[in-house]
C-alpha cells in the first residue's frame, strides 16, 4: 500500500470516528428491537416524560437529547445488568427536531425520534422480541428496587404500580387508568398479572393456558394455548384489561408453572442456570406449587455477598421481596413437577400469525434464554451449589456465606410476624368465627378466609429454613469450592460457622403481638427449641401465642383465649408428619 493510500484510509478511519462521536445514528432506526422507551405512551415538545434506555446485552452510559443538531446529556438512573438500563426524566423542548439517544461510550446504541411516537403508539409495539423482553425485565427490576439492606413488602401489588417512582407505565396511557386498578394477585397469579399489566400498556399480545394440577406420579398437563390481541389495536381502557386479567386468573393457577421441563404444551420454559439467562422477571416454581419472581441481581458489596432478590406474592396478597435461598425458593426433584428457573413462552410474530415457540426453535434463537433441561438432572444440593457459584464467583468467606443465611432466615421469620397478624386482624373484625380447615392436601390449595389467613406453606418453608441454617456446616464442608478457605483447615471452618450460629442464637430476636395487643419477644434459640410446636402452628383459628409455640401455663401464654375446635386439633396432629418430614403429601 502506497503512502498516498494508507494516508487517504487513515483519513476516512478519523472521519468515520469523528462522526460516531458526533453520536447519531444515520436513520436513528431502532429495527424491530427498541433501545429507547418513554412515558407517556403519546410524546409530545413541551410534555414532562419518563425515558427508559435499555440494552439486553450493553451497559449503557448516557442518554441525550439532540435538539437542532445541539446535544443535552440527560441525569440518570442506573440499575444492573443484564439487561441494562437507564432511566431519565425530562421535559421535552418545545421544538420539531428532538431526537433521543442512548450511549454506550462514545457509541451510539439506540435512538428515538419523538415525532415516530405518534405512529407507532396507535397500533402499541404489538411483538414480544429481544427488545420488548429487556424492557420487561428492566420494568420489573424498578418495581422492586429499593433499599437491599431492609425487608420490602406491600399489603398488595396496589401501592407498587401505584407508585410514579416505581412504576415507568404509571399512566402511560393517559387515561389516569392506575388510579383505582384492582391489583390483589397471589402467588400463582403475580407473573400472569405483571406480564398482562405490560402488554396493556405497550400493546403487545398475550397467551395462558388451562392445565390440571397434575397428579401424585405425574406434573401438571395444559391445554392449547389462548392468545388475546386485544391490546394491540390500540390503547384501550383498564375495564378491557381488567376483564382479560379476571379471566386469565379464573384459568391459572399453582400447577401452571410446575409442569415437567420437556413438555411444550406449556406457558413457561426451563431456562439454562447463567447469568445471561436469569433476567428480572424470570419466574421460579417450586415443586409444591409456590411461584416466585426474580427482581434484581446484587453484586458483592460492602455489606457481604452477592444476592438474588426475588418477590411473591400470598394469599392474603401481601407483595413481599425475598432473598434468593434454601428457605425461600424450593427446589426439590419430585414425580409431580418440575421445578425450577422458567421464562415465559415466547410469542413469534410471522405471516400475520402469532405462534409459541416450541423448544426446538427456543434452542435455536430464543429472544432471552434458551431452552435448557440443565435443571432437570441436577440433585437439590447441586442445584443450589450452581446458584451459589453464580451469585458469587469468587465463593465467599464461610462467615460471611453463614451470615447471609441468617439474614434470609431472620427476614423469612419476620414476614411470618407480619402473616399471622394478619390472621388475627381478620379475627378480631370477625369475633366468634371459626374459620372451615380442608381436609388432607387441601391445606395447602384452597380458597376463602383458610387460604388468605392460614400458613401451613409458610411454616413448611420456615421450619425448611431452620433445618438449612442448622445443617449449614455439614454444606460447607461438603462443597468447599463455594467458599474462600484459604489456608483454613475444615476443622476451623467448621468452628468459625459453630461461633456464628451460637451467637446468632442468642443475638437474634423475633417480637409478634399477643392476643391482648402487647407484644413478646423470642430469641432464635427458643424459636428453633419450639421447632416441634410449629408443626402444628399454622391455623388461624388458634390464637397467635399458640402459633408462635408458646406453652399452656407459661406467662407467655397467659393472654391466650382462643383456640382451635377439637376436630381441627385433631387432623392436624394426623397430618403432623408432613411438616415434620418438610414433605408436603401427593395431591
Amino acid at each position: 500500500m502506497s503512502l498516498f493510500q494508507r494516508l487517504f484510509f487513515g483519513l476516512c478511519r478519523l472521519l468515520i470516528l469523528a462522526l460516531t462521536s458526533q453520536g447519531s445514528l444515520a436513520n436513528c432506526d431502532d429495527s424491530k428491537e427498541k433501545t429507547i422507551w418513554i412515558s407517556p405512551r403519546w410524546a409530545h415538545p413541551g410534555e414532562d416524560v419518563l425515558i427508559k434506555a435499555v440494552s439486553p446485552d450493553q451497559a449503557i452510559d448516557q442518554i441525550r437529547l439532540k435538539v437542532e443538531g445541539q446535544y443535552t446529556l440527560l441525569s440518570v438512573e442506573s440499575l444492573g445488568g443484564p439487561p441494562f438500563s437507564l432511566t431519565a426524566a425530562v421535559t421535552l423542548p418545545t421544538a420539531s427536531n428532538i431526537t433521543i439517544e442512548a450511549l454506550a461510550g462514545d457509541q451510539v446504541i439506540g435512538c428515538q425520534k419523538i415525532g415516530d411516537l405518534q405512529e407507532e403508539s396507535r397500533s402499541g409495539s404489538s411483538e414480544w422480541n429481544r427488545g420488548t423482553e429487556a424492557f420487561y425485565s428492566a420494568w420489573v427490576e424498578q418495581l422492586f428496587d429499593g433499599d437491599t439492606a431492609s425487608t420490602l413488602s406491600f399489603k398488595s401489588l396496589e401501592p407498587v404500580l401505584r407508585d410514579p417512582q416505581r412504576n415507568f407505565l404509571y399512566d402511560h396511557l393517559g387515561m389516569d387508568e392506575d388510579r383505582s386498578l384492582p391489583a390483589r394477585p397471589d402467588c400463582a397469579d403475580l407473573p400472569y398479572y405483571l406480564r398482562t399489566y405490560f402488554a396493556w400498556k405497550i400493546g403487545l399480545p398475550i397467551s395462558y393456558r388451562a392445565c390440571d394440577r397434575g397428579t401424585a406420579h405425574r406434573a401438571p398437563h395444559c391445554s392449547q394455548a389462548t392468545i388475546d390481541h386485544r391490546f394491540t389495536k390500540g390503547a384501550v381502557a383498564a375495564t378491557q384489561f381488567v376483564q382479560l386479567m379476571r379471566t386469565i386468573a379464573d384459568t391459572v393457577h399453582s400447577g401452571s408453572a410446575r409442569t415437567q421441563f420437556s413438555d411444550e404444551d406449556t406457558d413457561f420454559y426451563p431456562v439454562p442456570l447463567d447469568r445471561k439467562s436469569l433476567w428480572p422477571g424470570t419466574v421460579f416454581a417450586d415443586p409444591y406449587g409456590h411461584t416466585l419472581i426474580l427482581a434484581r441481581w446484587l453484586p458483592n458489596d460492602s455489606e457481604g455477598g452477592g444476592r438474588l432478590l426475588g418477590v411473591d406474592a400470598q394469599p392474603d396478597h401481601s407483595v413481599t421481596r425475598k432473598t434468593f435461598w434454601e428457605g425461600n425458593f424450593i427446589f426439590a426433584k419430585t414425580d409431580n413437577a418440575g421445578p425450577g428457573f422458567k421464562a415465559f413462552r415466547p410469542l413469534s410474530h410471522e405471516d400475520g400469525h402469532d405462534r409459541l415457540l416450541d423448544n426446538e426453535a427456543l434452542l435455536k434463537n430464543a429472544p432471552v434464554a434458551s431452552f435448557s433441561m440443565a435443571q432437570s438432572h441436577l440433585e437439590p444440593d447441586d442445584f443450589y451449589a450452581t446458584m451459589a457459584l453464580i451469585t458469587n464467583p469468587q465463593g465467599l468467606p464461610p462467615e460471611v456465606a453463614f451470615e447471609a443465611k441468617r439474614r434470609a432466615l431472620i427476614e423469612q421469620i419476620e414476614t411470618r410476624v407480619t402473616a399471622v397478624e394478619n390472621g388475627e386482624s381478620y379475627q378480631r373484625q370477625h369475633r366468634g368465627t371459626v374459620i372451615p380447615m380442608p381436609s388432607g392436601s387441601k391445606i395447602f390449595e384452597t380458597i376463602g378466609p383458610w387460604e388468605d389467613y392460614a400458613s401451613p406453606s409458610r411454616d413448611m418453608r420456615l421450619l425448611i429454613a431452620i433445618k438449612v441454617v442448622e445443617e449449614f456446616q455439614r454444606q460447607a464442608l461438603a462443597h468447599p469450592e463455594l467458599f474462600q478457605l484459604g489456608h483454613h483447615a475444615k476443622e476451623t471452618v467448621k468452628n468459625v460457622i459453630s461461633t456464628a450460629y451460637e451467637r446468632s442464637l442468642n443475638e437474634d430476636h423475633v417480637d409478634y403481638i399477643r392476643s391482648d395487643g402487647s407484644h413478646w419477644s423470642l430469641s432464635l434459640r427458643e424459636l428453633i427449641d419450639r421447632k416441634s410446636r410449629l408443626e402444628t402452628a399454622y391455623n388461624p383459628n388458634d390464637c397467635p401465642e399458640y402459633r408462635w409455640g408458646a406453652l399452656p401455663e407459661t406467662p407467655e401464654y397467659e393472654t391466650c383465649h382462643r383456640r382451635a375446635p377439637e376436630e381441627q386439633k385433631e387432623r392436624m396432629e394426623e397430618y403432623r408428619n408432613w411438616f415434620k418430614s418438610t414433605q408436603r403429601p401427593p395431591r
